[in-house]
């Protein structure tokens, strides 16, 4: 047995009442003191024990609240304002700098130019520069029955398929979709942007991947994928040597670490992979992401080269 544990045996039977009961009133009220002062700022504590109590008087009698918020406003009215540094007179006065401010287009009007051509409110207040509103961008016309038949045909007319915000697709045709892409041998870029797909339809492109060797890019941002589904496309990925492009970004949760460390180990054993699409949370993902893109965007240079 050590010396600090011999010192410890001296103390374990001491019965801690009978040594309060040895302590005068001075020391019981010092050591209660001393106890609340050690958290003041626990908040599952009321504020009245979380410090000493310090009052001496005693109590003159019930909380009469009307009369105490009748000497509140009664001190406040007897409280003398303070002067103000400056006095207000009531003038109005511009605000500094207002009347000589250009606007943003005036500035770089006047940068290229050289001179200022546009000198209005230069004297007057700045108004705000007016821009055309920038209309919508037209629906996807892309006809999905027509690009299914392709696709199956084996069209080599056909080298990509788009159907980015196209929102009312079945996941029956999707499912179908990819399953025509594992036999096609022209298609180059497959984009699947915010057409709510799933985690049916990122296995069902798990599995194109695993067969498909002529696809380069493919683009599933924006949808509805869950952790299961980007981890099942990510293992699809390192059977394929043909995709140089995956982008996987903005699905409706964030997937984890788990699939941010995998997505990393991805890009370090997929030399193929030379354009990634995903904004990292975490720090050391992110650093391994980043370096593996450069080993890999460098490989591919030095085999141009070649």
């Amino acid at each position: 047995m050590s010396s600090y544990q011999k010192e410890l045996e001296k103390y374990r039977d001491i019965d801690e009442d009978e040594i309060l009961r040895t302590l005068s009133p001075e020391e019981l009220e010092q050591l209660d003191c001393e106890l609340q002062d050690m958290d003041p700022e626990n908040m599952l504590l009321p504020a009245g024990l979380r410090q000493r109590d310090q009052t001496k008087k005693s109590p003159t009698g019930p909380l009469d609240r009307e009369a105490l918020l009748q000497y509140l406003e009664q001190q406040a009215l007897e409280v003398k304002e303070r002067d103000d540094l400056v006095p207000y007179t009531g003038e109005k006065k511009a605000i500094l700098g207002m009347y000589t401010l250009m606007s943003n287009k005036q500035y770089y009007d006047a940068i290229c130019s050289g001179e200022i051509c546009n000198t209005e409110g230069i004297s007057s207040v700045v108004q705000p520069d007016k821009y055309k509103p920038v209309p919508d961008e037209p629906p996807n016309p892309t006809n999905i029955e027509e690009i299914l038949k392709s696709v199956r045909s084996n069209d080599k007319e056909l080298e990509e398929v788009n159907l980015n915000n196209i929102q009312d697709i079945p996941i029956p045709m999707l499912t179908e979709l990819c399953e025509a892409m594992k036999t096609n041998t022209h298609v180059r870029s497959f984009s699947l942007v915010a057409t709510r797909s799933g985690d049916p339809v990122a296995s069902a492109v798990a599995d194109m991947l695993r067969e498909n060797r002529s696809l380069q890019s493919l683009n599933i941002e924006s949808n509805f994928i869950s952790s299961t589904g980007l981890m099942a496309v990510l293992k699809a990925v390192r059977e394929n040597a043909t995709l140089t492009e995956l982008r996987v970004d903005n699905q409706r949760q964030w997937p984890g670490d788990t699939v941010e460390m995998e997505m990393a180990t991805v890009l370090e054993q997929c030399p193929s992979i030379v354009r990634f699409g995903y904004h990292f949370t975490q720090q050391g993902p992110r650093t391994r992401a980043a370096q593996a893109m450069t080993r890999n965007n460098e490989l591919r240079r030095q085999q141009k080269k070649r």
